[in-house]
């Protein structure tokens, strides 16, 4: 209930609210008072253009407009409260992504960090089989299975002497994890051959994909995978022109220049003595340094058309898989001159250069002798 004091208040503004209008609208800017109400409909004119006033209309207006004003004006908004979370409720709530939150101060909640689950990739416990394809090298192979590139090669028994015997459509055996597939041979124990790869026997006999149970019973044939094995390297040896090289024979610099243009596909490391530059099949080939040529032919090895150089200084470069080359045997050669051209002959994936440094018969690293 409303007191009679406040609706003597309420009237009083109401009072002095219709005084003003009726000075607003008596005595102050007549012309925009008039254009006003005529905008509002308070007025309207006739066709002799005289002004008609609703007056009473209007005051009526007024007055409706400031009560409503004071009506609202007396309205209260009731304050907003957040429910009461208690501190552990975001346990057994459902939150959006973003987490949920992590502790309640003063009604408000804070937001907790997101943890990020790693789920562990499970270790691929079978050996598999891959078809080599088209660009493919023993090092690209073994990152895509996250296996060293030795253990391929001690796989794969072809590519054990040279990873440069790797062929498109070949089949490879894919251990799941780096180290040497053994045969199992007459006479063979866990012990014997935990000690021909260097690893303890443990390693063998507890290793899930081998299967093995004590007294660890082993069969002629049986394959055995050997977790971390080794197998020493053995060098290859090639054997070189060792006729007469003429006086006249160019002599090399000492100082070696690149080959050819590319990328380099597959460096130099203990089973690959030599590095392949990638190109597209015809690309020229120089002569890295001076010399003459002691080959010019097709080795069976897998190197394809191949080119060897004496520089006369001790040193050799050779030149494989070519697609064709531009120079005989026994023919002298410049430092820079164009000696073949880039392919894919022999067992190679996809054309490339792969170029040997010689110094006598140990085969240097390119790449510490090139500029």
């Amino acid at each position: 209930m409303i007191d009679s004091s406040e609706k003597r208040d309420k009237f009083k503004f109401l009072d002095e609210g219709i005084r003003w209008w009726r000075h607003f609208s008596g005595e102050m800017w007549p012309g925009l008072r008039e254009q006003l109400a005529i905008a509002l409909g308070l007025i309207r004119e006739n066709r002799s253009g005289e002004l008609f006033p609703w007056r009473n209309v209007s005051h009526m207006a007024v007055v409706l407009l400031i009560g409503l004003a004071i009506l609202v004006g007396q309205w209260e908004i009731p304050e907003a409260k957040l429910p009461s979370v208690r501190p552990d409720h975001w346990l057994t709530s459902s939150w959006p992504r973003g987490g949920a939150p992590q502790s309640v101060a003063n009604g408000s909640l804070i937001k907790a960090a997101v943890p990020h689950t790693t789920i562990p990739e499970r270790p691929r416990l079978e050996v598999i089989t891959y078809t080599v394809q088209t660009g493919d090298s023993v090092f690209g192979i073994a990152g895509r299975f996250d296996i060293s590139p030795q253990t391929i090669m001690w796989s794969n028994g072809r590519l054990e002497d040279n990873p440069d015997l790797l062929s498109v459509g070949q089949e490879l055996v894919i251990l799941p994890t780096s180290g040497v597939y053994h045969m199992v041979e007459e006479g063979d124990t866990v012990e014997s051959i935990a000690q021909k790869y260097k690893v303890e026997v443990s390693a063998i006999a507890a290793y899930e994909v081998n299967g093995l149970k004590e007294p660890y019973e082993l069969t002629a044939g049986m394959p055995l995978v050997v977790p971390g094995g080794e197998k020493p390297y053995i060098p290859k040896f090639v054997h070189r022109y060792t006729g007469p090289i003429p006086e006249s024979a160019a002599k090399g610099t000492g100082n070696f220049v690149w080959p050819a243009s590319g990328s380099i596909t597959q460096e130099f490391w203990s089973h690959h003595r030599a590095i392949d530059i990638g190109g597209i099949k015809g690309a020229p080939v120089v002569a890295s340094d001076s010399g003459f040529v002691v080959y010019a032919g097709w080795d069976d090895s897998g190197y394809g058309r191949m080119l060897l150089i004496d520089h006369g200084n001790g040193w050799h470069t050779l030149y494989a898989h070519l697609d064709m080359y531009l120079v005989d045997y026994e023919q002298s050669v410049a430092q820079g001159q164009q000696i073949g051209t880039m392919g894919q002959t022999g067992n190679a994936t996809g054309p490339h250069l792969h170029f040997e440094i010689w110094e006598r018969n140990s085969k240097r690293n390119p790449l510490l002798l090139l500029p």
